[in-house]
């Protein structure tokens, strides 16, 4: 068991022949005394510090551990968004891909019946084309026909007699 102060304080030594000197041994002892209780003091007060620091580290390391956990379920979450990111990603580009082909099966129909109805129109228009060669060469030859001058002739004669009839009444 350690000394305590006052152990030392009332510590009693036998007295022999020629011993110490009682004045000097008992302002040593007062001295020893003083210097002791400091060093429990000192001891007292750093088995504290060690304690509080004990439970600080203890609260450091709560925090730490769910520091840790909250750093992992971050990384879980951040994982989970880019997967989740990258499959609608993926949807995105599947259905612009639809889309785009859509659109070109959609045009490359488009392009056919246009090309199909500029095939008929250029029927029709060699068909109307034709037809209206027909019409004027039909008229031209109307035209070139004789009896346009025998029709001329006629007025004129008709003309002219019907001036001589009238002179001829008058």
């Amino acid at each position: 068991m350690p000394l305590t102060p006052l152990d030392i304080h009332n510590k009693e030594f036998n007295k022999g022949f020629r011993g110490y000197d009682e004045d000097e041994v008992n302002e040593f002892l007062d001295q020893v005394i003083k210097d002791y209780e400091l060093a429990i003091r000192e001891k007292k007060e750093l088995e504290n510090k060690v304690t509080e620091l004990n439970e600080r580290i203890g609260h450091f390391s709560n925090i730490e551990e769910t520091l840790n956990k909250s750093i992992l379920v971050a990384q879980e979450a951040a994982e989970e968004v880019r997967r989740h990111a990258q499959k609608e990603a993926k949807l995105m580009v599947k259905e612009a891909e639809k889309n785009a082909d859509r659109i070109i099966n959609e045009s490359l129909s488009k392009s056919r019946k246009i090309a199909v109805e500029i095939e008929e129109l250029k029927k029709q228009s060699k068909v109307f084309r034709t037809r209206f060669q027909m019409l004027i060469e039909a008229q031209l030859d109307l035209l070139k026909n004789d009896d346009w001058d025998h029709l001329l002739e006629y007025e004129l004669e008709s003309l002219y007699e019907e001036r001589e009839e009238s002179k001829v009444q008058s």
